[in-house]
């Protein structure tokens, strides 16, 4: 009888485990795959950027500084080597000179009116939004994935088969100050 009750509870245990596992391999899927979509959309407004420049260039010859700071940090995104972090860093610091950019077609009223930079801003706003629905799906998956692993009685699978904890997305420091409006 004693011999039962020790394999039942060993199969339970083994249930247990197998199924703990199985559960945080899939949260840790959850949370690459929604790594990736970020990184769809920060490829999708890299390809963007050069034919928003071209567009610029034509009519703003003298915002040479501009334009070159947007294409220097679209550059830096993609060096070999870096870590999501260093990615996340130069993708804020592009978001803040592609505001400059477009503060541009104000000074150049031809720019406003021209066709391909309206369409070109109005993809780029697009994928702008399409990355923050990313980012704020990959923060609830991090979110739900950290709470697995740190959560009784899945946390001994996960320290045992090392699975770690992953850092959320934070919004930079200058985007969380007011917006100034003065008239």
């Amino acid at each position: 009888m004693i011999i039962f009750f020790i394999g039942g509870l060993f199969i339970l245990i083994a249930i247990f485990w197998v199924t703990s596992y199985n559960g945080l391999i899939k949260y840790r899927n959850w949370v690459e795959e929604s790594w990736a979509q970020i990184d769809v959309q920060l490829k999708r407004r890299f390809d963007l950027i050069p034919n928003l420049v071209e567009t610029v260039k034509g009519y703003a010859k003298h915002e040479q500084e501009t334009l070159s700071k947007v294409v220097e940090l679209r550059n830096q995104i993609t060096a070999p080597g870096n870590s999501r972090q260093e990615q996340i860093d130069a993708n804020n610091e592009l978001s803040g000179a592609l505001r400059q950019l477009f503060a541009l077609r104000e000074a150049y009223p031809d720019l406003k009116a021209n066709e391909n930079f309206s369409m070109l801003q109005e993809e780029l706003a697009g994928t702008e939004n399409k990355i923050a629905y990313a980012r704020q799906l990959y923060n609830k998956t991090v979110m739900e994935y950290n709470t697995k692993i740190e959560s009784i009685p899945t946390n001994i699978v996960a320290s045992v088969h090392h699975f770690t904890h992953r850092d959320m997305l934070e919004t930079p420091k200058e985007e969380r100050e007011n917006v100034k409006v003065q008239f």
